[in-house]
Order: C-alpha cells, then sequence, then structure tokens
C-alpha cells in the first residue's frame, strides 16, 4: 500500500471521526431544531447518519465519474492502473473502519450485525485494490450501492424529527429511496455479473490466483445477498405506507360523504 493510499485512508478516517463528534452536531442545529429534541441515544445514531451521508455523496459522485471517465480501468477491468480508483477507496477504508469502530464501541446505540459484515467484507475487497492493484473497476463499481444511503439516512431522519409515516415528505423520499436502491443496488447486478463472468478464463483472470478469484467472488455474492434483504424490506416498508396512505383517503371521503 503506497504512502498517498495511506495518508487518504487516515485523512478520511480523521475527518470522519471529527464530524461524528463534532461538526455533525454543530451543523444539524443550525438546519434542524428537532435535533436538541433527540435522546442522547438518537443523537448518537443522527451523528453517524449524517456521516454516513456525506460518505455516500461523495463516494458515489466519484465513483461515477471514475465509471464514466477513467479510461485506464474500463479498458482493463482486472489489472488497469488503480491509481484514482485507489484515492476513492481510501476515502470508503477510512470510513468504513471509523463506523466500524463507532459501531463497537457505542454498540446499545447504533450496533448491528449486518453492518459489521457488511463493513468487514467491504474492508476485504478494499484490501485487494489497495494493496495489490487488483480488481479496480469492479471495486469502483460496488461503490455505486452508496447512491441509495442518503435516502435511507433521511427516511431515519424523518422518523427521529416524528414525521407522521403518511406525511408528503416521507412518501416523496421512501419512493424515491426504493427506486433509487434498486437501480443501484439491484439493477446493477445483471451487468455487474456478466462483466465478471466475461472475464472468467482470460489470461489477466487466471493471473489473480485462487485465493483472490473466490474472494472476488464470495465477496461480491456475499454483499448482493444483503442488498436483496435489504430490498425485500424496504419494498414491504413501502408497500404498508402506501396501503396507509390508500386508507387514509378512503377515510376521509368517507368522511366527507357523512356530512
Amino acid at each position: 500500500m503506497a504512502s498517498l493510499d495511506w495518508l487518504v485512508t487516515v485523512t478520511s478516517f480523521t475527518i470522519f471521526q471529527i464530524l461524528f463528534h463534532y461538526l455533525s452536531a454543530k451543523i444539524s442545529v443550525c438546519f434542524c431544531n428537532g435535533y436538541q429534541t433527540l435522546t442522547d441515544t438518537k443523537r448518537i445514531e443522527w451523528n453517524s447518519r449524517v456521516a454516513s451521508t456525506f460518505h455516500a455523496l461523495l463516494v458515489g459522485s466519484l465513483c461515477l465519474y471514475l465509471l464514466w471517465f477513467d479510461d485506464a480501468t474500463n479498458a482493463d477491468p482486472i489489472w488497469g492502473d488503480p491509481t484514482l480508483v485507489k484515492l476513492n477507496l481510501g476515502i470508503a477504508t477510512g470510513y468504513l473502519i471509523s463506523d466500524l469502530l463507532l459501531i463497537l464501541w457505542y454498540w446499545k446505540a447504533i450496533g448491528d450485525v449486518y453492518f459489521i459484515i457488511h463493513h468487514l467484507i467491504g474492508l476485504y475487497a478494499c484490501y485487494y485494490v489497495l494493496v495489490d492493484g487488483m480488481l479496480p473497476y469492479f471495486a469502483n463499481f460496488r461503490l455505486i450501492a452508496e447512491l441509495s444511503t442518503p435516502f435511507v439516512n433521511q427516511r431515519w431522519f424523518f422518523e427521529a424529527l416524528c414525521y407522521p409515516k403518511t406525511s408528503k415528505p416521507n412518501i416523496i423520499n421512501g419512493l424515491l429511496m426504493a427506486a433509487i436502491f434498486f437501480l443501484v443496488r439491484i439493477a446493477v447486478m445483471p451487468p455487474y455479473y456478466n462483466k465478471m463472468i466475461s472475464a472468467f478464463g482470460t489470461e489477466a483472470f487466471d493471473k489473480l490466483g485462487l485465493k483472490a478469484q473466490l474472494s472476488w467472488i464470495i465477496s461480491s455474492i456475499g454483499l448482493d445477498v444483503m442488498n436483496v434483504m435489504w430490498m425485500y424490506k424496504i419494498g414491504k416498508g413501502c408497500h404498508k405506507v402506501l396501503l396507509a396512505c390508500r386508507k387514509d383517503k378512503a377515510d376521509i371521503q368517507e368522511n366527507g360523504k357523512q356530512r
């Protein structure tokens, strides 16, 4: 791992720790009066999700830029020059380590086994690119999934601020969350695995070695199993909210007729 990659990772870790412990509260108080009414436990999760949202917007945007304009990794997805991708993964690695430590330290407030598994798989995948320069295109491609995170966090923010589930902001965010989550985590699976399968049997694939090959395949499948589970939960949640909205609308119309 080059010194620049270490520097990016350590800087990222430091920034996200500062964001969680200090900046989130200051920013939230300025833009949301409801933050001051939250319990200490909810403030911990709030600050964690502010850091998560900032990370998702930053790495997700860089991911799209690299997928569109990084010719080196697009031309050779397995061994293409990973320099620019390493910068993005360095930021992601710093965040993942920061968030992992926060989850363990504040386990009663934000502990979640699935997030522990998700972060560990993500860190393991980043290792191959940062240390050995392998699979830069595929590692960066996985970061598209982060673009759904701001909407997931916003749903929690609305809930923490006691917005009704059938309120207009909640419904709009919920529909956007479901749509974006599907696009960046589920709909991208066919092109991702098609690209993966097309690499099988090539000289570049054989050069990876069995350990890296299995790690790549298993980590990809593991992450997508969790994505499918989360998509199912989001879909169920959206369905319940839409049914509740329909029921409220029907009740209003019924009351209007009775009058």
